[in-house]
């Protein structure tokens, strides 16, 4: 071969070498699924699941010494119905002139009669006979028109509507099927609006409360308003939760949450690149990389990945069990670092061709090798301080109702609505994690006595 076609054959080399690379991460991209990516489970052709749990060799079900769950009789009844015994005896005599001995009782629980409770007010008129000045008693706060409904009926409305995502015309049918009432779709919509706006000292006190916080978890996830994209934010930790709604994904819209730039303390997320423009430590989420290691293991055959992921799982369960050992802690930290340059080694840098402009693009593996070099501190974390857990699994169950809020309704009408939507999620979920009934306080919202969770977690 002449010299003269060595460039060229380079170059064939070069686009030969692109289009193989290419052909391998169409490959792996459509071998990816919920168990070895970010991706949702709901969007898996084949949906195979493979925990990441370790065998506790227990059986499955309840445990032994486990209370259970059963009906049981309420000590004093509503209503007690008495069953005679009458007739007569096989002999002949009158059961109704036989003592009882004793009685024996079973128990229905079921709901009242459901009905709307009218209660009218009364003002009265009075004229003084001497000045004749008319004077007027004053109505209740709550009633400010002639006719209205009540706190409870706006309190179910509001739980069917932002908690359980029952649409408009379905919490309309449900109110009138079960009490009678058949609110508008523009009286629910009023009652959402209502209690958001009622809410905003709550939302004040939630995010101080929030500051106070070692840890934190953050996520977010789309949410459409009127078919456009906007994004749902969650700052969350085991007993308060904070939603956001904003047009965007970044930095605004968390500087708008108004919580994460003021952290101090340590915030677990899932490497999402804005997060590390906050000034508060970070945590990164394992659950995920265990998915990525795995992917790259059992789609890609990259041993260092599948020797990671089982080291990362026996140190974790270790750690949670109690039984890690200094010693055991520093050799996993010794074989992480080693794993890691493996998966550098394995994955050499993609070098950029003569005439390219930008950055050149890397492949999976070894993008994955230098996020875990990169950000090695917020990986292992959870080993060094007993507040941060392994994963971000809190925020994930936190921002999980809002994909099903979406696959319910596609999205939200108005910004506004987005915005009302989470301030009463913010409220429901935070209620509900301490163990509130969320219904009284969602009726006491409308009663202007709104109940307040617990701040001082």
């Amino acid at each position: 071969m002449s010299e003269d076609a060595c460039p060229n054959c380079k170059k064939l080399e070069a686009q030969l070498a692109k289009v193989l690379a290419d052909l391998q991460e169409v490959k792996a991209r459509l071998a990816l699924n919920s168990t070895t990516s970010h991706q949702p489970p709901s969007q898996d052709k084949s949906w195979t699941p493979k925990s990441e749990r370790q065998k506790s060799g227990r059986t499955s079900g309840a445990q032994p010494g486990h209370p259970g769950k059963t009906l049981k009789m309420v000590e004093h009844p509503d209503e007690v119905v008495t069953l005679p015994v009458t007739g007569h005896c096989g002999c002949g005599h009158a059961w109704d002139t036989v003592t009882v001995r004793d009685e024996l009782a079973r128990q229905v629980l079921d709901l009242p009669e459901i009905r709307l409770h009218v209660v009218e007010y009364r003002a009265q008129v009075k004229i003084c006979p001497t000045c004749h000045c008319r004077e007027q008693a004053t109505f209740p706060a709550q009633v400010p028109g002639h006719v209205q409904y009540g706190p409870r009926i706006h309190g179910l409305a509001v739980l069917l509507n932002a908690v359980h995502f029952v649409p408009l015309k379905r919490t309309s049918n449900i109110l009138e099927a079960v009490c009678g009432a058949k609110l508008s779709d523009g009286t629910i919509s009023l009652s959402l609006q209502v209690t958001a706006g009622r809410l905003t000292t709550f939302e004040t006190e939630l995010k101080a409360a929030l500051l106070e916080q070692p840890v934190l978890h953050a996520d977010e996830t789309g949410s459409k308003v009127n078919g456009k994209l906007a994004w749902m934010h969650v700052v969350s930790c085991e007993q308060l939760t904070l939603y956001g709604h904003h047009e965007q994904r970044g930095y605004a819209a968390l500087k708008d949450m108004d919580v994460l730039p003021r952290f101090k303390g340590t915030v677990i997320h899932d490497a999402w690149i804005t997060y590390f423009q906050l000034p508060a430590q970070h945590a990164l989420c394992n659950a995920h990389l265990l998915r990525e290691w795995r992917h790259l293991a059992e789609g890609h055959g990259q041993l260092w990945a599948g020797e990671l992921r089982r080291a990362m799982q026996l140190v974790y369960h270790e750690n949670k069990m109690g039984t890690l050992t200094p010693e055991g802690k520093a050799d996993f930290l010794e074989r992480f670092d080693t794993f890691v340059q493996a998966g550098l080694d394995t994955n050499p840098a993609v070098e950029s061709v003569a005439g390219n402009r930008g950055r050149v693009k890397q492949t999976k593996g070894r993008n994955l090798a230098l996020r875990c070099q990169r950000y090695r501190e917020a990986i292992l974390r959870f080993l060094h301080d007993a507040q941060v857990p392994f994963d971000n699994n809190q925020a994930e169950r936190d921002i999980r109702m809002a994909c099903v809020k979406r696959k319910v309704s596609g999205g939200f009408r108005s910004v506004e609505c987005g915005v009302n939507f989470c301030r009463i999620r913010s409220y429901t979920s935070t209620l509900h994690k301490q163990g509130v009934n969320i219904y009284p306080g969602l009726v006491s919202v409308f009663r202007g006595d709104t109940l307040m969770p617990d701040f001082s977690y």
